[in-house]
């Protein structure tokens, strides 16, 4: 094939077929497509877009341009289900939803990712647990997966690898944000592991990767849409990113959350009120409950149960981090060296967070990444942050700021004030969930 070819026909609007795209993502896996011309079929499809039969083939394509993994002889006794958000801040929904699922007899083999931009990456918030290791042997994650019922990993070398090399080219060819290759890079991946059922998170709002609510929701639906076309079933949740999930934002601060609430320490907010409606979805998908009410009244049995913390503990535990973590986070995580109230100029109402500039202000203090090569700090993040119609003053600070020296704190406590937007009355505050989108109807 003359791949300068197949790049004009996208070049001029023309349709794909089937067998040339599998021959483009075979080059891209072999290596006889150069860097350059994978960059002009990036941008030609940046500007041309892909139909829902091409973007299925692409992710069908780049899903098999590795290893499947196939659980059918695997010995396992429930359904193969996963969930996967498109990034937000504060957003470590997935450390719950894991254990959940698998304590109401789902299995949950979980491929997460590194923070990106302003987002936190579910990764690098288990890699703030001392010992976890996160790249497993196959069959040590397959026993895992089949023993524990959830393991949450990273992407290896031979999962989706046409993916790993496209993804790179378009963060440099400003192509990331093209939604027919978002898609086809976040289900090549997920689809990869051989999956009953998919939940989508979609967010939306000022520290969502699609800010407009219009864009976020063609996103969940050629999700939701493709993933189903090629074979596993999905449905998506648009949900909110104008104000964290949690109360914390920084890799050791959501874990600390995290475990605070699967031990009792702290009750309900946002973090675990999303996990809870994303794990009913899975549960239903996966044949584990026959409506939500059904599904949540199950999901609440198992948490106050204790069963959840007890998963979560486990796959810890089996995957190299401490036997005992349940009772010793609190001293086994990281702590800043400074930790430090942000306090308002102004007295009065949080009416607006600018939530990317508060996702960028972590990645300032060390937590997230300017370059690829960069090192993690754990420790640093923001805590206690403020939330929309809450009152601030001179006792009650916007957040706390968790650094390594005092001139990281003081940086990110101008940043912090800037984020805030405050004045004398409440603002507007959109729901948590905005929207169910399945293939069977327009959502609501």
């Amino acid at each position: 094939m003359l791949f300068q070819e197949l790049i004009r026909a996208k070049r001029d609007g023309q349709a794909l077929s089937q067998a040339s795209i599998e021959a483009l993502v075979q080059a891209v896996s072999d290596g006889r497509i150069s860097d350059e011309q994978l960059g002009a079929f990036a941008m030609a499809v940046y500007w041309r877009g892909l139909d829902r039969t091409e973007i299925a083939s692409l992710t069908r394509a780049m899903r098999d341009s590795g290893r499947a993994m196939q659980w059918r002889d695997a010995g396992l006794d429930g359904p193969v289900l996963d969930k996967h958000s498109t990034g937000g801040v504060g957003d470590a929904t997935s450390l719950l939803i894991g254990p959940w699922v698998a304590a109401c007899g789902g299995h949950v083999p979980m491929i997460s990712g590194r923070g990106l931009g302003h987002t936190g990456g579910t990764l690098d918030k288990l890699a703030a647990i001392p010992g976890y290791d996160p790249f497993p042997t196959p069959d040590h994650f397959a026993r895992i997966v089949r023993e524990v019922g959830v393991a949450i990993i990273g992407q290896t070398d031979d999962l989706a690898p046409a993916d790993r090399r496209l993804y790179a080219i378009r963060d440099v060819t400003a192509t990331v944000d093209c939604l027919p290759l978002i898609v086809a890079s976040i289900l090549s991946k997920k689809l990869a592991e051989g999956l009953d059922g998919l939940v989508l998170d979609v967010k939306t709002g000022s520290g969502a990767f699609m800010a407009e609510a219009a864009r976020a929701e063609a996103l969940a639906r050629a999700l939701v849409e493709v993933a189903t076309e090629a074979g596993t079933p999905a449905e998506a949740l648009l949900t909110d990113m104008d104000q964290p999930l949690g109360d914390s934002a920084g890799n050791a601060l959501e874990v600390l959350e995290v475990l605070d609430l699967l031990t009792g320490q702290r009750q309900g907010g946002r973090l675990f009120d999303l996990s809870r409606r994303l794990s009913a979805r899975m549960l239903l998908l996966g044949g584990l409950a026959e409506d939500e009410a059904q599904a949540l009244a199950e999901l609440d049995r198992r948490w106050q149960a204790g069963s959840v913390a007890e998963r979560f503990a486990r796959m810890v535990s089996a995957l190299g981090g401490p036997a005992d973590l349940l009772e010793t986070y609190p001293r086994v995580l990281a702590r800043a060296a400074v930790v430090e109230p942000v306090y308002p100029e102004t007295a009065g109402v949080v009416r607006a967070l600018d939530m990317r500039a508060v996702g960028l202000t972590v990645v300032g203090l060390g937590g997230g990444r300017r370059r690829a090569a960069d090192t993690i700090d754990p420790a640093v993040g923001l805590s206690q942050l403020a939330r929309p119609g809450e009152t601030v003053d001179q006792n009650k600070p916007l957040a706390i700021v968790h650094a390594a020296d005092r001139a990281a704190a003081d940086q990110a406590a101008r940043a912090i004030r800037a984020a805030v937007t405050i004045g004398d009355e409440q603002g507007r505050s959109d729901p948590l969930v905005a929207r169910l989108i399945t293939t069977a109807s327009k959502g609501g």
